[in-house]
């Protein structure tokens, strides 16, 4: 099934008209015509039958002749907060597997060890995007704009919060913390991991200490671990 997407389209929506880009897509690169169904979402949990009433690689129309709402196929929320990493290839391979497994908003978050301060939100999105449709899923993540460390551990959380580093304390493993059909959010260091007072801060205001396990991972395999861990506890 190929997959659009579209933020504007609603319930309440009867016909929808492409871009320019979008339009060539369909009709030339898909040979799409005339009465050809299209399958949409908005990224919101529904999905929109939408039949071709005028095709041209300019402008293409489509008129709405169904719509389902589809439930996410995953029965928790997950949020990860993780440091972006110096190659911008790593972090982006995450975004695309973690919306592949399964996640509900990502932070981008700027370490004192942070190699990386500036990240660039549309491309994130974009990939982000691309992997929502590709994987045939009908929620889009939250992407939220890069936040300082402290800013972020200082907010109002529900259910568990979790703090992933690499110090020598007493942790659990994530799976003996994060509680099933809940909301867990997970923080993701730099390559040099949090500093020893970011860590103190999070514990502080009582984040969890947790392991992923034996191995030393880097920033992206670490975050990635650590949803499809939440992925597996929810099976």
């Amino acid at each position: 099934m190929q997959l659009f997407y579209n933020s504007e389209i609603s319930t309440e929506t009867t016909e929808i008209t492409f871009d320019k880009i979008e339009s060539k897509h369909i009709v030339r690169v898909l040979r799409k015509k005339e009465n050809d169904i299209l399958k949409i979402t908005n990224g919101k949990g529904f999905l929109f039958d939408a039949e071709i009433s005028f095709a041209s690689d300019k402008k293409c129309i489509a008129k709405i002749i169904n719509c389902q709402e589809k439930q996410k196929p995953w029965n928790y929320y997950l949020h990860v907060a993780i440091a972006p990493t110096k190659n911008n290839d790593r972090i982006e391979w995450f975004l695309e597997k973690a919306t592949e497994i399964g996640i509900d908003e990502i932070t981008p978050i700027i370490c004192s060890n942070s190699e990386r301060r500036v990240v660039k939100l549309e491309r994130f999105e974009k990939i982000i995007l691309s992997a929502m449709k590709q994987s045939l899923k009908f929620t889009l993540p939250k992407l939220n704009a890069p936040v300082k460390f402290n800013d972020f551990i200082n907010q109002d959380f529900e259910g568990t919060i979790c703090i992933a580093h690499c110090e020598e304390q007493e942790k659990n493993l994530l799976q003996q913390v994060a509680n099933p059909s809940e909301k867990t959010t997970l923080l993701i260091g730099p390559e040099g991991d949090f500093s020893v007072e970011e860590i103190k801060k999070a514990l502080a205001n009582k984040f969890t200490p947790i392991s992923l396990g034996k191995s030393r991972l880097r920033t992206e395999t670490a975050a990635l671990v650590a949803v499809n861990i939440v992925s597996f506890i929810n099976q």
